[in-house]
């Protein structure tokens, strides 16, 4: 019997299960968060929590037909224990590939080419990096003084912004997806000068954070996406497809 297991938590890993239960294909989504489960089709078995490498190959060693992995562009590490969760199993792995966007303004290729750049500025900091990113940003010269920061609604990131010496009145708590207006109002209550993103494509909100950068008159900083190779939304899905003999 075909059984697929997708690696999710983004707007792909969620289409891709979406198709599936219209479909009627087995599939299991396992998430990090309870965010994601959330955001997932009732019909579907969803498993919910962070896993290692060795939780990840004995959840794909029992009887998956393939692996799809459908995690963020940016999250380089649970990639590469998938493929190497795989590879040691001997279970097929696919890569979905989000689509990209142009990048505006400037571009760097990792935290310690954007510090390195913002240290030679002075102006008020908008970050829309995430939570993941906090305790890098506190290399930021003055960050408790010139750095906001945008994350998701938590106690627990409130918490460690905190514990990392940020200022709690410059933290935006706010869930996406963000319309251009939503990032102009953050970049006005900021008065920031720059912007940090990622370049997570239209279903990141890459395309309204840099009409708002423009609007603002406000730099955009962008780290680059990772090179990685795979397939795209619809080429997964002629993939699945075929294993079931469609």
């Amino acid at each position: 019997m075909f059984r697929l297991l997708i690696f999710g938590g983004t707007t792909e890993g969620r289409e891709l299960a979406e198709y599936c239960a219209e479909n009627s294909i087995s599939a299991d989504v396992s998430v990090a968060t309870d965010y994601g489960a959330g955001l997932l089709p009732d019909k579907l078995n969803v498993l919910c929590g962070k896993l290692d490498s060795a939780q990840m190959e004995k959840l794909i060693s029992s009887n998956y037909s393939v692996v799809v992995d459908a995690t963020h562009p940016y999250a380089v590490e649970a990639t590469e224990n998938i493929r190497s969760a795989c590879k040691k199993t001997g279970i097929r792995y696919l890569r979905l590939l989000r689509k990209s966007s142009a990048i505006c303004g400037k571009t760097v290729h990792d935290m310690d080419e954007m510090i390195s750049l913002l240290n030679g500025t002075e102006c008020a900091i908008l970050s829309t990096l995430g939570s993941k990113s906090l305790p890098e940003l506190t290399r930021l010269n003055g960050f408790r003084e010139r750095l906001w920061v945008r994350v998701l609604p938590s106690d627990e990131i409130l918490r460690q912004c905190c514990e990392l010496g940020y200022d709690k009145a410059k933290v935006i708590m706010e869930k996406g997806p963000f319309s251009t207006g939503q990032n102009v109002e953050h970049l006005r209550k900021s008065g920031a000068g720059i912007l940090l993103t990622k370049e997570s494509g239209a279903t990141g909100g890459y395309p309204e954070k840099a009409e708002a950068a423009r609007i603002c008159g406000a730099e955009l900083v962008t780290i680059a996406r990772p090179a990685e190779q795979g397939y795209s939304f619809d080429v997964i899905i002629n993939i699945i497809e075929k294993e079931l003999g469609k």
